[in-house]
């Protein structure tokens, strides 16, 4: 008997977008380890989201794959930061299921527009049409129904520093942005306070970024360290938090019991 086929990620896109309407919105950890195994436990956790990262982390897209199956195991959101430069890293995170993407290093509009393009089927953008890869099962899905649901697939834009900031206006008329993601080591770098990511000052930029970003109906998210400062800048407006990475806080963790056994 054939089976249904179905679009896991897109099911936890909804869920993540009405997560994003309520007062906490929601927060979840980078993942560099490349191990499904990693994944599954953040989604044991009870994070609303993981951000698969491309650009940092070691994996290859061979192996993003599994850890996007491993995500739709679980019901949480598979969200990839691709690697920086050509629009066929949005399409290839996509095609394999990612439920959005997280755009790294966009400082002006025209760069803005090109990545809510490559996220999206034509009219709306030039992503290429295939149906035959993981997000469409394979073909068991039809075009028709693929192409129209997996238009609401998530763009987030990372701003990394001042460069984003001066052009912010013009950034964020861009249609079809869902999100601004500020990179505070980046923005505290290019105001010359490297690493002080809760310097006053930066702190200021970003309360600023989710006021103007807020009145172009955008919302915002950013990365902290920690969950202390992570409620910090839940209580700022910001609605999305990306936390630490997985190593770090298996390392944080593991730190801690050792300490305490030594006791």
């Amino acid at each position: 008997m054939k089976k249904d086929a179905v679009m896991p990620s897109m099911e936890s896109v909804r869920i993540f977008r009405e997560k994003l309407e309520q007062p906490a919105g929601v927060f979840g950890p980078f993942m560099i380890t490349s191990d499904p195994a990693f994944v599954e436990a953040a989604g044991n956790a009870g994070y609303d989201f993981v951000l698969l990262d491309m650009e940092h982390g070691p994996g290859t897209f061979q192996n993003l794959q599994n850890l996007i199956r491993a995500a739709n195991v679980v019901n949480v959101f598979p969200l990839v930061r691709v690697p920086r430069g050509t629009d066929i890293w949005i399409d290839r995170a996509l095609d394999v299921g990612a439920g959005g993407v997280l755009v790294p290093q966009i400082d002006t509009a025209q760069q803005a527009k090109e990545a809510v393009s490559a996220a999206k089927f034509s009219p709306a953008g030039s992503r290429g049409t295939c149906r035959f890869v993981r997000s469409a099962g394979y073909g068991a899905i039809p075009g028709s129904e693929y192409f129209a649901k997996a238009q609401d697939t998530v763009v987030i834009l990372q701003a990394e520093g001042k460069k984003a900031f001066d052009n912010l206006d013009e950034i964020l008329e861009v249609p079809g942005i869902d999100m601004l993601f500020v990179g505070p080591y980046d923005l505290s770098s290019s105001l010359g306070l490297i690493g002080q990511i809760e310097h006053p000052k930066v702190m200021e930029y970003i309360q600023d970024i989710v006021r103007r970003a807020g009145a172009k109906g955008v919302k915002v998210g950013c990365f902290a360290d920690n969950a202390q400062s992570a409620r910090k800048l839940r209580d700022l407006g910001v609605k999305f938090v990306g936390y630490s990475c997985d190593t770090a806080i298996f390392m944080r963790a593991a730190s801690e019991d050792v300490e305490t056994f030594a006791l």
